[in-house]
């Protein structure tokens, strides 16, 4: 298995790829390429309808999976405001590399058996398949397909986002063999010799201790330890650092463990999960994901050096407990509203990846959500970097 990252800034579509396949035929040699990940920003918006064919001439992979991005990442560099095009190419002995393309009115129903999400894809459970996603945020429904596929294979792990760079439907792009699509979702199931581990730093810390829902209903946090969340809060406001005092006014979040056997949760563990709105009469917190009565959450805040130490940590464990594991290729989904937007400085999560784990060869882009694992459980994310790290299974 061998993977290679490049990067251009070639303002002309066809000069960035031209570029791009120089420096991978240069690193992969006379290697056929099974597949070539790509990410465009919008600057090249009117050469999109070109992608397909430029990539087949200059790379001839035999599957290209792709789309557009508002900013993009290759060569363990981020490009963002400017024209970039990054390649993510790679060599998979062994490794079965399934397409899909998925339209919202050939989705099964959220009650349909496991056996129809399957067919969907078209490889079985027992094959202990992995799933690169991409979607339109326009177009597709990507809670409902993360959902049933969680259902169909519990043990499958899903990373992906949801494709960036327009403002409108119909203006994202979505690349596929030689399909370039604007709508939709596509996908690569990855089976055989390959195995993919998943690192989400959702960006936040929490503060206070964790504490049970007591009575909740939909979305409504109603009562923790039997108290009402805002007087909590206020409680809680008194003994945190003046810092801390003005973050919890306008970054404030609720962390949800989703998993019912964790009573000790640490950093990873939690669903970040924003809270927009509350009710001075009843006490009570509208938050942004449906809640059930028992479960452990914790307030968690999130600013740039909250999400730096975040990532730090969770990078950290991550290259601990694999030292012994090469890792020859990796793809990051990173939230629009993180890099130069959030940390003042260009290439920090690429950077802080590189020490972590070496050089890596690392593409990827910035998202409009991005998809990821916690607690065994595949969500849909905001302010979130996402990583998947591609390694042989054997």
């Amino acid at each position: 298995m061998k993977w290679t990252s490049v990067l251009s800034e070639q303002p002309i579509l066809e000069d960035a790829i031209a570029e791009c396949g120089v420096a991978i035929k240069s690193s992969v040699g006379d290697a056929d390429l099974d597949l070539a990940v790509t990410f465009i920003s919008p600057h090249y918006e009117d050469s999109y309808d070109r992608v397909a064919d430029l990539m087949a001439g200059s790379l001839g992979a035999k599957h290209v999976f792709g789309c557009s991005g508002g900013g993009v990442i290759g060569d363990g560099r981020e490009i963002e405001q400017r024209p970039g095009l990054s390649i993510t190419a790679a060599v998979l002995p062994d490794v079965d590399i399934r397409p899909v393309h998925l339209q919202v009115d050939g989705l099964p129903d959220l009650d349909a058996g496991p056996d129809k999400w399957v067919d969907l894809f078209g490889v079985a459970p027992e094959r202990d398949p992995h799933f690169v996603m991409l979607a339109d945020p326009y177009s597709f429904p990507v809670q409902n397909l993360l959902m049933g596929m969680d259902y169909a294979y519990p043990k499958a792990t899903k990373i992906g986002g949801l494709a960036s760079g327009a403002s409108r439907e119909g203006g994202n792009a979505l690349f596929l063999d030689g399909e370039v699509l604007r709508s939709g979702a596509i996908g690569l199931a990855l089976d055989g010799n390959i195995t993919v581990d998943t690192v989400v730093a959702q960006g936040c810390r929490p503060i206070g201790k964790p504490m049970r829902i007591s009575k909740s209903e939909r979305n409504m946090l109603l009562e923790l330890d039997d108290v009402p969340p805002m007087e909590v809060l206020r409680d809680m406001l008194k003994t945190l650092p003046d810092r801390d005092q003005d973050l919890i006014r306008h970054s404030l979040f609720l962390g949800v463990v989703m998993d019912e056997l964790i009573d000790n949760p640490v950093q990873g563990d939690f669903l970040i999960r924003n809270v927009v709105g509350m009710d001075q009469s009843t006490g009570a917190l509208a938050i942004g994901e449906m809640l059930k009565e028992g479960q452990l959450v914790q307030f968690h805040l999130r600013d740039a050096e909250t999400s730096a130490d975040d990532l730090t940590a969770v990078l950290s464990r991550y290259a601990d407990e694999h030292r012994e594991n090469d890792i020859p290729g990796a793809l990051l989904f990173s939230c629009l509203g993180r890099g130069e937007y959030l940390y003042g400085k260009p290439n920090h999560d690429t950077d802080l990846f590189r020490d972590k784990l070496g050089d890596v060869p690392l593409g990827g882009f910035f998202c409009n959500g991005e998809i990821g694992q916690v607690s065994g459980t595949t969500f849909l994310h905001g302010y979130t970097s996402s990583f998947g790290l591609f390694r042989p299974k054997l």
